[in-house]
């Protein structure tokens, strides 16, 4: 083998920063565009370590057949000997909403009521009358397709009107809706090898797009890959968050554990009664290199450091 490690990604702009530290410290690394690929099972692995960087939300930019390329490519590669980061058990559970909640619930950590469906009526009738609601995709991402709905018949009329919002897996999901002060917003924790890297408290002015990439929500409010139907009031802010309680934490460090996640991101809100109400696990962490400074490191390059204990370690 040739290469000390492979990154597994789809999206263009997100893994430069990921790159620019790997040759920085003279990594050995192949990349891997999931969105024009092929592979021959009987070939892998080429490397002995994989970094899976690939997100649901691929298919809002058109690359719908990145994501079931990736699962495939990492089951054959973990039964090729190769180890993968953020493998397929890591990247299944990021792909599946319901079992995030299923995952909470076996783990005693406080999650949003949760219904997935495939159909409008058995939906309705399981949900009764806890509106408001979030409309979600099950297999998420960006914020991509999520509506804040007040009724039922809200409800039905969104999905007459954009049959395309059940794509891409006909699957769609009801959750409870918590409001939070929009002065504080939600708390994202990054975690890398099990411990916290850093957390930001993240103020969305009404968006959905949270995404922490710089390329999504630069500082000046210039998205470049906005994929929600909410347009936010004013640009999505991120601050560095110093005091993040030990209980979050702790249940974040849990979620990474059980879940199988190397590199991830978790969210949670505080609701108004006080509860942290965790809602999100992210495999594919997009770090946000200000936030990291704030607290005196580079993310990317802490990420590199790690990536390159690991290849030691294979």
């Amino acid at each position: 083998m040739t290469l000390d490690l492979v990154v597994l990604y789809e999206h263009p702009e997100w893994q430069k920063p990921l790159f620019s530290a790997l040759q920085r410290r003279g990594v050995r690394f192949g990349k891997c565009d999931l969105k024009t690929a092929a592979f021959d099972p009987d070939m892998l692995p080429e490397a002995p370590l994989y970094f899976n960087q690939a997100s649901p939300s691929a298919y809002v930019r058109g690359n719908t057949r990145a994501v079931p390329f990736c699962l495939s490519l990492m089951r054959s590669l973990e039964l090729g000997g190769a180890r993968v980061l953020n493998g397929s058990r890591a990247f299944s559970l990021e792909l599946s909403k319901s079992a995030q909640a299923a995952l909470m619930r076996r783990l005693d950590i406080a999650h949003p009521r949760t219904l997935a469906f495939n159909d409008v009526d058995a939906a309705l009738a399981q949900w009764g009358d806890a509106w408001p609601a979030l409309l979600k995709p099950e297999q998420g991402g960006s914020g991509a397709r999520m509506y804040l709905l007040h009724s039922a018949p809200e409800l039905i009329r969104l999905l007459r009107d954009r049959p395309d919002l059940w794509l891409p897996d006909n699957l769609l999901m009801l959750q409870e809706y918590f409001e939070v002060d929009p002065a504080q917003g939600i708390v994202r924790m990054e975690f890398l090898g099990g411990e916290l890297l850093y957390a930001m408290r993240v103020v969305s002015h009404g968006a959905f797009n949270l995404c922490p990439s710089e390329v999504c929500n630069p500082e000046d409010g210039a998205s470049q890959c906005e994929v929600t139907e909410t347009k936010p009031a004013k640009p999505v802010e991120f601050h560095p968050y110093r005091d993040t309680p030990a209980a979050a934490v702790e249940a974040g460090k849990s979620l990474m554990d059980a879940g199988g996640l190397d590199v991830g991101g978790i969210e949670y809100l505080e609701a108004r009664d006080g509860r942290l109400i965790f809602y999100d696990i992210n495999a594919n962490s997009n770090l946000r290199a200000p936030i990291g400074q704030a607290f005196g490191f580079d993310p990317f390059d802490r990420v590199a450091a790690f990536l390159i204990s690991r290849i030691k370690g294979v």
